[in-house]
């Protein structure tokens, strides 16, 4: 696909749109200016809108004019921001303090904004398209959130495809992979309760201390010699708290963590061993440990043909030497995981170039990715919606 003068134009139309959106970041499920300026670009562009789907969300709806109108297409974008302070120093710059665009999701938002507006003007297409603004991306479940409120039960989407930037890979250039493309992110938090009292007795105490110590350098040998060394897993633990003074052994410790997975057999797995490896140390050591295990997002698994139109309608815009089909899975979580549990689909990189890394004060979307990403959703739909 040679990228047309008008998707050019377009692009420097998204470049307004998406500083506009940086300027004025906000949080997951508070994205209400935001999903009010995608309503209004959407309804100017003729196509029919659903706001407050998931509270946030918005669904704008193109049909074709190619014949057959019962196959249905998702794109999906996300829109909030994160409880950053931006460091950058931009024309464009947050107006809000401690909330930024530091993912990129202002990009993301703009380039399916701009294909919307591009397939609006170029219906020769058969079947229907539904663009899908998330909210809540960041730590809120936006994606789920959608589905329970009816998304998929309204909208029978056939396929549904996400798409994100990343930071490291070229600009120009994609990646993805069949299968698992992201990981699952589930939380936890440990409390053992022991019997403080004088560091100087400690024969009638119950060292909470000591059973934490324990547990940390039993959770370090589930990844290392309980999976299997050819899968994929990471628990981190990334809290560890006890005690105020030197000469008193606490009542009680603390422990948080993450634990991220390719799989949900290794998600299991490792729920399953932190548990035992909990219980054993309360016999052992004689204290009581309370495990609060909470599963976030499920690993994000592309499915194998929907990956394959993903490709060629990336090769097609970019090139077949820019798209690295079976780039490395990144231990992130993504929420569009729960869209590929419901639907056949795939979610793929673009590259953002040498920028600061996500999540980063001083992150900016790169604003040359919005003509390839336009261009990539307009050749997916067109594809996977050919007239005939």
């Amino acid at each position: 696909m040679t990228i047309s003068n008008r998707i050019k134009t377009l692009a420097e139309e998204a470049k307004g749109w998406r500083r506009h959106i940086h300027q004025h970041p906000e949080l997951r499920y508070e994205e209400v200016g935001t999903a009010a300026f995608v309503a209004e670009k959407l309804r100017g562009f003729g196509l029919e809108v659903q706001e407050g789907l998931g509270k946030t969300g918005v669904v704008g709806l193109l049909t074709g004019e190619g014949g057959d109108r019962a196959r249905m297409i998702g794109l999906r974008a996300d829109m909030d921001a994160l409880p950053i302070n931006e460091a950058n120093d931009l024309a464009y710059k947050s107006r809000h303090e401690n909330v930024m665009h530091a993912c990129g999701h202002d990009g993301h938002t703009a380039m399916l904004l701009g294909a919307a507006a591009y397939m609006a003007e170029n219906r020769d297409f058969s079947g229907r398209l539904c663009f899908i603004f998330q909210p809540a991306e960041e730590g809120g479940a936006g994606a789920k959130a959608m589905i329970e409120d009816g998304l998929f039960a309204r909208y029978a989407c056939d396929e549904v495809y996400g798409l994100h930037n990343m930071p490291g890979i070229p600009q120009g250039h994609f990646g993805i992979r069949p299968g698992p493309q992201m990981a699952s992110s589930d939380y936890w938090d440990i409390t053992v309760e022991g019997r403080g009292g004088h560091a100087a007795f400690p024969h009638t105490c119950v060292d909470p201390v000591v059973a934490a110590g324990q547990l940390v350098q039993a959770f370090q040998s589930i990844v290392s010699r309980t999976l299997d060394p050819l899968t994929t897993g990471v628990l981190s633990i990334t809290m560890l708290r006890a005690g105020d003074t030197h000469n008193v052994i606490p009542q009680t410790a603390t422990l948080g963590g993450t634990v991220r997975a390719l799989s949900e057999e290794t998600r299991q797995m490792v729920r399953r061993r932190m548990t035992e490896i909990c219980e054993g140390t309360e016999k052992a050591l004689g204290v009581r440990i309370a495990l609060d295990y909470r599963e976030g997002y499920p690993p994000t698994r592309n499915h194998v043909g929907e990956t394959k139109a993903a490709v060629a309608a990336a090769a097609a815009v970019a090139g077949a030497d820019k798209v690295d089909s079976e780039t490395r899975p990144v231990m992130g979580s993504e929420d569009f995981s729960y869209m590929l549990l419901e639907k056949p689909g795939a979610y793929i990189f673009l590259g953002n170039g040498d920028s600061a890394d996500l999540h980063n004060p001083g992150y900016d979307f790169n604003d040359d990715a919005l003509e390839l990403g336009i261009s990539y959703w307009v050749q997916l739909a067109r594809d996977r919606l050919a007239a005939g």
